[in-house]
């Protein structure tokens, strides 16, 4: 079992010429805890990883695991171990070889080295690959060498920058149920960068949510989904996101000065004869399970609105809808949360 240490981010500022990628992350991981960093490509939420690996070194601020500055410690005795979008297998060794190699550079004993490995690959499940070479696996058994060479490192924390983007659909979702199992059998502390927010949502005790080098939202999933910090998060969280209305408009009021703005979820609004909102059917998306409807108000507000499914609507049909005034969410001026 690895042993967790905790991640202290202070004041963490990385620039790439006038562009701020990090600009100021504070940011603190207790030990055993696995946060979700997201954001949209650009938010700086990979370089957050390299600059904890000491793969990138920050040009402000403090990078400090288990209480240990590590501005001075090289990467490679560092007790972190990171997993890249794109395996970093070497094809020419076999899935046993490329497991062993750190421990091999690390001067461990071949037999003891052929020892972690073969424990690493059974407890990702791929002892029966052992012998093959990359090319000879698919891509979600690649993505388990990979954390296999990981896991054989024993470091205090583990950083997982997109591990699953190149993975399709359904076997996404396997190996997302197979990372929240190693985590909790681990019990260390991890930090994992998408892009994909039902990956985070579904994945993480908090969320971290980024944009432009910045953290705009920290939280338990749920809090944040439902108290989102600014319309920024609103936005960003959500399939379909939020219905946001400059204003309030057809929501109401924004109850405030300096033109705010009215949010509310799709699935907070519901159909319904007398509601007081009268809309048009634009389209229809019919996802089996649920539908999306694609409405627009004679005051040209599109509101996006989750149905049951086989509702028989149809683009061009008239609806009206009734949001749940307990699930408002008011915005002021400057887009933060009232």
């Amino acid at each position: 079992m690895a042993d967790g240490s905790g991640v202290r981010l202070t004041g963490l500022v990385k620039a790439y010429g006038p562009v701020r990628a990090v600009d100021g992350v504070d940011l603190d991981v207790p030990a055993g805890e696995l946060v979700t960093v997201v954001g949209p490509s650009g938010s700086g939420k990979s370089t957050v990883l390299r600059l904890i690996a000491g793969l990138e070194r920050p040009d402000a601020g403090t990078v400090a695991v288990g209480g240990q500055d590590l501005r001075d410690v090289p990467p490679h005795r560092r007790a972190v171990a990171m997993v890249f979008q794109d395996y970093a297998l070497y094809p020419h060794l076999t899935v046993r070889e490329n497991i062993m190699f750190g421990l091999r550079v690390r001067k461990v004993p071949k037999d003891e080295a052929r020892r972690q490995a073969a424990a690493a690959a059974d407890q990702l499940g791929i002892a029966d690959l052992l012998d093959r070479y990359p090319d000879q696996a698919s891509g979600g058994q690649r993505q388990r060498v990979a954390l296999a060479r990981a896991l054989v490192r024993a470091p205090g924390v583990y950083l997982l920058d997109e591990p699953l983007a190149s993975l399709d659909a359904q076997l996404r979702l396997t190996t997302r149920a197979d990372l929240v199992a190693l985590h909790r059998q681990l019990g260390s502390t991890t930090l994992h960068v998408t892009h994909d927010q039902a990956e985070a949502m579904t994945l993480g005790d908090r969320v971290v949510v980024m944009d432009a080098g910045r953290v705009r939202q920290a939280g338990p999933p749920q809090e944040v989904y439902d108290a989102p910090a600014d319309t920024f998060v609103a936005r960003f969280l959500g399939s379909p996101p939020m219905n946001l209305v400059p204003g309030g408009g057809v929501l109401g009021g924004t109850g405030g000065d300096g033109g705010g703005t009215v949010g509310i979820r799709p699935e907070d609004l519901a159909l319904d004869p007398d509601g007081p909102i009268e809309a048009t059917v634009e389209a229809v998306e019919t996802l089996g399970s649920e539908a999306v409807l694609l409405t627009r108000c004679p005051d040209g507000v599109r509101l996006t609105v989750r149905t049951p499914p086989r509702l028989g609507l149809r683009s061009g049909d008239g609806v009206r809808l009734r949001p749940d005034p307990q699930r408002l969410h008011r915005f002021d001026g400057s887009g933060r949360r009232q």
